[in-house]
């Protein structure tokens, strides 16, 4: 299944990304940093580098291996300007890859993916997960994140939530906006472009008077997400020496498809 960028409620010319060349992308307005307006979300970029890792995968080899965990490593902030990517197969494989993406602004990177790709099987007769199930997006309240938020990413995304404390909540995303003008993107890349939001959702703390941003994010998959919702269950924790951790465990509206870390530094007065 792919996600055709011109998907439901969305305007052409409305994308996170605009493609300038094979490697080279210029963001738009609707990246716009929830701490920075004037700098990137990276919630985005994320999602385009696993495009960029499928469209390698896809020019070099013809079985489709799927994404079964993203490692990401955010070396800095990232004005709302061009950006290069590149893709490095680092480990080559018959059946499972190891490939790495990195995205760059005026020749610095600023964000490194490290990818693991493995072929697909057949276990449904072993499938299944003890991972608890969270209320479908129709049964939890709209949630207005720009009442916390600013930026153009947050504008931009559709939130269902249902808040069990502060640090604590389970919530549901989705957004119109594409991902690329004019290009199909797959499931997970899709997915990828929305993940970075799950540390805003359900904050413990007044970010006007604590910052907590992250500087990695890593998720593992044990199925292909569907569907445009992409639901979350997850726990915010402040340890007493400035670091923090978000962890969440992934749904799509068929349940648990996979669980995801992004580790925090927790800066209060800043």
């Amino acid at each position: 299944m792919y996600f055709h960028a011109h998907g439901v409620g969305s305007v052409p010319g409305m994308s996170y990304f605009v493609r300038l060349s094979p490697s080279a992308f210029r963001a738009t307005e609707h990246v716009g940093g929830a701490w920075d307006i004037a700098t990137q979300h990276i919630a985005p970029a994320l999602g385009l580098l696993v495009h960029a890792v499928e469209q390698d995968r896809d020019a070099r080899r013809d079985d489709r291996l799927v994404v079964a965990r993203l490692s990401y490593d955010i070396m800095g902030t990232v004005p709302i300007a061009d950006v290069d990517v590149t893709v490095t197969v680092v480990r080559p494989g018959r059946t499972i890859e190891l490939v790495e993406a990195v995205l760059e602004h005026d020749g610095r990177a600023a964000v490194r993916l490290r990818a693991w790709l493995m072929q697909p099987g057949v276990t449904d007769a072993v499938a299944g997960s003890a991972l608890p199930r969270i209320a479908p997006p129709d049964d939890m309240d709209v949630w207005d994140a720009t009442t916390v938020w600013q930026g153009g990413f947050i504008a931009s995304a559709e939130v269902r939530r249902a808040q069990v404390e502060p640090g604590r909540a389970q919530f549901w995303v989705r957004s119109s906006t594409p991902l690329l003008d004019g290009e199909d993107v797959g499931p997970v890349a899709n997915v990828a472009r929305l993940m970075d939001i799950a540390n805003g959702m359900t904050v413990r703390a007044d970010p006007t008077k604590v910052v907590f941003p992250n500087v990695d994010l890593t998720a593992h998959f044990f199925d292909e997400p569907r569907g445009e919702w992409i639901g979350f269950d997850t726990t915010v924790s402040f340890g007493p020496g400035g670091l923090g951790l978000t962890q969440s465990t992934l749904h799509d509206e068929r349940g648990p498809i996979g669980t995801m870390s992004q580790m925090l530094t927790v800066r209060p007065g800043s």
